[in-house]
């Protein structure tokens, strides 16, 4: 979707010479993005090893400088992901650290440090994966991402941040859930084709389905449509017409959250209505074929 969007935008289309060549860097950096974020996590909750340390050096340190409590240093969350080989390997590869302001990172621990979320984690008197799980997503969702800082660099560091950001969240989300899945499980073989098939029919389908959408506008200017929602409409036809694996009422739902999630306000109800409209004319006339495994299997 983002790179037809750009594609589009740019008004020269001979830009992207070989569009799936541009899909893989923009999957790559994606990937990259993901690792950081993982990283960034991790650091944050190391950082009490270093407070710690660095408290306990000091030339007259106080009772509480010796004795900082470092229960989130052994986190179930934490060392599952810093024992996940895929993770490792992506680190190694792509060094994130290299991208990530440590004075950053000690500010958002501090302000960690005196959160009531913080201090009730560590009154808890035994380990529980559960209670881990909570103050991961707590660091992450309320201090990292909210963090003006960290949001500025990001943005510095990726020029991908706006567009991904809502699936990042996501996406760490699920790690945390589940630190030890595979990272290079995420882009299957199966999940690549498919994006490359879509983007090729959707680029050679391109005057086909807008032609199908045209006479669907009524008193509609389609020159003043959102070009992202076009575009939408457009990847959602070839769906329908070429993806015979894919359910009409999935594709119709997924391009309507799409529309809701990076067009207008107002983009989803009618992404929703043309698409239903040419949706119910297809299968009119006979032209919409999908497989049912269900009845396949019988």
């Amino acid at each position: 979707m983002q790179l037809l969007y750009i594609i589009e935008s740019s008004g020269d289309k001979k830009l992207f010479k070989d569009p799936v060549i541009q899909l893989q860097k923009s999957l790559d950096n994606t990937f990259e993005l993901l690792v950081y974020l993982l990283q960034y996590l991790i650091d944050v909750t190391k950082y009490v090893e270093i407070d710690s340390r660095n408290r306990a050096s000091k030339n007259l340190p106080t009772y509480e400088d010796l004795h900082v409590n470092t229960k989130l240093a052994g986190n179930i969350i934490l060392w599952q992901l810093l024992e996940n080989k895929s993770l490792t390997e992506a680190i190694n590869n792509f060094k994130p650290n290299n991208r990530i302001d440590e004075t950053t990172i000690k500010k958002i621990y501090l302000q960690l440090v005196e959160t009531d979320e913080y201090k009730n984690y560590l009154k808890e008197p035994s380990r529980d994966k559960k209670v881990d799980k909570e103050i991961f997503e707590f660091i992450f969702n309320s201090l990292i991402l909210p963090n003006e800082l960290f949001e500025y660099q990001t943005e510095e560091q990726f020029n991908n941040w706006y567009d991904d950001a809502e699936m990042m969240q996501q996406l760490v989300n699920m790690f945390i859930q589940k630190p030890k899945q595979n990272l290079n499980e995420l882009l299957t073989d199966d999940k690549w084709n498919f994006a490359k098939s879509l983007l090729l029919t959707a680029i050679e389908k391109n005057e086909f389905t807008l032609e199908l959408i045209k006479p669907k506008l009524k008193n509609w200017d389609s020159e003043r449509i959102a070009v992202l929602d076009m575009i939408l409409m457009q990847m959602g036809i070839c769906e329908l017409l070429y993806f015979e694996t894919i359910p009409t009422k999935v594709t119709i739902n997924e391009y309507i959250d799409l529309a809701k999630s990076y067009s207008t306000p107002q983009s989803g109800q009618f992404v929703n209505g043309i698409l239903d409209n040419i949706h119910k004319e297809l299968m009119a006339q006979g032209k919409i074929n999908k497989v049912d495994f269900k009845k396949k299997g019988k």
